[in-house]
């Protein structure tokens, strides 16, 4: 009887030995999970940065490309006694600044066997150097990596900058970004981030049983290769971009040139913007750009909302002929402004009198606009006057004014175009009336629109009723553009009207001295510029200098803007800008050397701070 027991027993125990036998071979021989769990918990993954896209401008020419840098790293938990002398000797550094980052990283525990860049972009002779003795220092190791790099002073405010990503950033991106990756923070960077960054690789090491690195997994089979980031190629022409900049030196404001048969931006300048040497070590300058009182960060191309001023006429030229209240023939009075109400006036410069359409805007009349708005408003077909202003306000909606016009560059503003809930809020329903709201027939008023809209204004006018969305990024390998930025975006003003109004800028440029014309500055032989100067008022100090104007007047190649804040009248300082821009980028050359020395040395960031 105790014999079977024994028997049953030893059979019951060598069953059990047998099936933990046979688990134990299917775990560790037949079931590789188990193995590769252990393994990944040895495993050390070591990222691989792409290259970042190049940034192009229309001819080809690299606006943005790439140069090596050299980053010093640092994995704590396998530092080990060292000499801090001789490190700090060769990576040029005080023995203090080494001890201070050795005791950061011991109070943050969570580091451990991370790796962090303890110094960034050391000089490759130095990086050198280090690379030579690095076996002394065991947790410490050189990086090589990817930087941007600018052969081309233009567009720093245009282009943007490359940063590391912060926790904020992180966590807006958690699935795309780490910490130590960089990305782009503003301008084209930003905006085309996704195409520029590439994709990150990584190479598999696994560490012993003292947490030493000791061979690839797996011989290097399951590292990934880092893809580059695609090119992107801009609508920019890098001279007339540059160019532009020299201009607007020592001046507040903007100029924005418009390819008007496509829609594509060719130079987009913000003043006073920010060096590409600045761009460059971003870390350096970004204290001393941000505390500057001119705020070179801030764009003002597409960012700061202004009247317009006298070149808003053109708008309200065209509604007035298109609402049937205007003609070219039709003749207006002015005794040096619009007299209205008791005793109440709206001033103008002094020229002949009475004028018609063509000379009103060549001699750029304020009254004969307040005629046109008067009727514009009054207009029998409306029931009200609130009615009318709302169908005026849908015209200038039309030309993209009151609005974002959907542009690829960040932040662009929206600008103001007011309704009757505008001044029925102000003054109550039904105790406004046309007089009331005159200052808007002159482009003040409560109306405000960025430099690209009145760029975007040129070119409608030089297209002859339609616009395509400003861009500034071309369709290239692996980056495409909405199908937005091919289509003609017409206005509510019919394509025939849109002559009357040019014979007008056309005579404000080329009637010559003497004329009256308030653009005769910007005449170039040859060119056929045609344009509108605005003098826009500015509570904060002197007027703002406005112009608008594009070449040739047949199957024009450009259309520009340029916003001089406290420039003066438009033909002082933005006339100038604007048609040296045109000539330039038309020419090649410019045939005015002492109209260009006179806009290059002149400065008016003194009186900004008054």
């Amino acid at each position: 009887m105790n014999d079977d027991r024994h028997i049953r027993l030893l059979i019951g125990l060598g069953v059990v030995v047998l099936i933990l036998l046979g688990k134990l071979f299917s775990i560790q021989i037949l079931d590789g999970k188990y193995k590769a769990d252990a393994e990944r918990n040895s495993m050390v993954y070591e990222t691989i940065y792409p290259t970042r896209g190049i940034i192009y401008d229309r001819d080809g020419r690299i606006l943005v490309g790439n140069k090596t840098a050299y980053d010093i790293k640092v994995t704590p938990r396998e530092v080990r006694e060292f000499d801090t002398l001789s490190l700090a000797a060769v990576l040029d550094v005080t023995p203090e600044f080494i001890k201070e980052k050795m005791a950061e990283y011991k109070k943050n525990r969570s580091i451990g066997y991370q790796s962090v860049t303890m110094i960034r972009s050391l000089p490759a002779e130095k990086y050198n150097r280090f690379a030579e003795i690095a076996y002394r220092f065991p947790g410490f190791k050189g990086q090589m990596r990817s930087i941007r790099d600018y052969p081309f002073n233009a567009g720093g405010n245009l282009l943007g900058y490359v940063s590391e990503v912060n926790q904020a950033y992180i966590n807006r991106h958690p699935d795309e970004y780490r910490s130590g990756d960089f990305a782009g923070m503003t301008g084209i960077e930003a905006a085309r981030e996704k195409e520029l960054r590439g994709e990150k690789g990584y190479h598999i090491y696994l560490r012993n049983s003292h947490n030493q690195i000791e061979q690839p997994y797996r011989g290097g089979e399951e590292d990934k290769e880092a893809v580059a980031g695609h090119d992107i190629v801009t609508t920019i022409d890098a001279t007339l971009q540059q160019y532009g900049q020299q201009l607007m030196q020592g001046k507040v404001g903007s100029v924005v040139a418009i390819e008007p048969s496509t829609g594509e931006i060719l130079a987009l300048v913000s003043s006073p913007g920010i060096d590409v040497e600045q761009l460059a070590e971003i870390g350096k300058y970004y204290n001393e750009i941000v505390s500057s009182p001119y705020k070179p960060m801030y764009n003002r191309a597409v960012q700061a909302s202004y009247p317009p001023g006298s070149v808003f006429k053109l708008v309200n030229g065209l509604i007035g002929l298109q609402e049937g209240v205007l003609t070219p023939h039709n003749y207006y009075p002015c005794s040096q402004g619009y007299h209205f109400g008791s005793g109440r006036k709206l001033g103008c410069h002094a020229h002949k009198s009475p004028i018609d359409m063509e000379e009103s805007i060549m001699m750029s009349c304020n009254a004969y606009y307040c005629y046109v708005l008067k009727n514009i408003l009054d207009n029998k077909k409306y029931d009200n006057v609130a009615e009318a202003l709302d169908a005026w306000h849908d015209y200038v909606t039309s030309f993209g004014f009151g609005r974002k016009l959907g542009s690829d560059f960040p932040a662009e503003l929206s600008g103001s175009i007011p309704t009757s809930k505008t001044y029925n809020k102000a003054y109550g329903k039904g105790w406004w009336n046309s007089t009331t709201v005159i200052s808007l027939s002159i482009g003040q008023g409560e109306i405000l629109a960025t430099p690209m809209h009145l760029a975007n204004l040129c070119a409608t006018i030089a297209n002859r009723g339609y616009y395509i969305i400003p861009h500034i990024v071309k369709a290239s390998e692996g980056v495409e553009i909405d199908p937005k930025y091919y289509e003609k975006q017409y206005t509510k003003v019919d394509t025939l009207q849109f002559p009357k109004i040019i014979n007008g800028m056309y005579r404000a440029v080329n009637s010559g001295p003497g004329s009256g014309g308030t653009a005769t500055i910007a005449a170039v032989e040859g060119l056929d510029i045609c344009g509108k100067t605005g003098t826009a008022q500015n509570p904060h100090g002197a007027d703002n200098s406005v112009f608008i104007c594009f070449a040739p007047r047949e199957n024009p190649k450009i259309a520009i803007a340029a916003y001089v804040e406290q420039g003066g009248f438009g033909a002082t300082n933005a006339a100038p800008i604007a048609s040296l821009m045109v000539e330039k980028y038309l020419t090649g050359e410019v045939g005015r050397p002492a109209l260009e020395k006179r806009i290059k040395e002149t400065n008016l960031l003194s009186r900004m701070r008054k």
